[in-house]
């Protein structure tokens, strides 16, 4: 649960989540906060109850520093944000997961994500770019982060920007040529042209959806409303 806790049934229900939590040495437990539209994992931390019920509360990602030995709100002097949309228990009630739409990076590096690096290496895990095999979520929300910042910024040279400014029919022309050029590949059996076309429909797509105010992430909530009223 997450949100505004503005009544006394919201209160209570907070109260019964911070009770829920077996809290471990010193009051603390682990939390690990993930992007919740690619699945990627962010950063680890810790909360202790203020923690937990301040998230709760207002739906911002809260943390205990035990360096500092002080509650602190994530983005509260960098402005990376951490909207919390879900906040999870496992199985033995001594570690919560953050499920967060992050405004900017999590590592204090700079970093994106803190695990950005292989222990016993000095090279570093690229932060753009998905890992190999990697999955369908990390790659979509890649490819959701990557129009963001193009449609944000209209670099020079961009062909998202390109998209922008030929304008949503435009983007929506380029939608539908893409569409067909995937089923006619398809239906030719050329199945590396198929995965080819697909993923040009997939990038033009999320282009349109984004021009429309909207995202991929709200597409896949659709499709998982569908599959839980089955």
């Amino acid at each position: 649960m997450t949100g505004p806790a503005d009544d006394s049934a919201a209160r209570e229900a907070v109260a019964a989540a911070v009770a829920d939590v077996r809290w471990g040495d010193g009051g603390l437990v682990p939390v690990v906060a993930q992007d919740a539209s690619s699945g990627d994992v962010l950063t680890l931390a810790y909360a202790n109850a203020l923690a937990l019920e301040r998230t709760l509360i207002t739906g911002d990602a809260h943390y205990w520093s035990r360096s500092r030995g002080e509650l602190w709100r994530k983005g509260a002097t960098s402005g990376h944000v951490q909207r919390v949309r879900e906040v999870r228990l496992d199985c033995d009630g001594d570690a919560l997961l953050y499920r967060v739409d992050a405004a900017g990076p999590a590592c204090h590096t700079g970093e994106r994500s803190c695990f950005f690096r292989r222990p016993g290496a000095d090279e570093r895990v690229a932060a753009e770019g998905p890992p190999d095999r990697a999955g369908i979520g990390g790659v979509m929300g890649l490819l959701q982060r990557v129009v963001d910042e193009r449609l944000a910024t209209l670099p020079e040279g961009s062909y998202v920007a390109k998209l922008h400014r030929r304008g949503v029919g435009y983007v929506a022309q380029k939608v539908v040529e893409e569409a067909g050029e995937t089923v006619v590949a398809a239906l030719q059996e050329r199945d590396d042209e198929l995965l080819g076309e697909a993923a040009d429909l997939l990038f033009h797509l999320a282009v349109l959806l984004r021009e429309r105010g909207l995202s991929l992430d709200q597409v896949a909530q659709v499709l998982a409303g569908r599959h839980r009223a089955r």
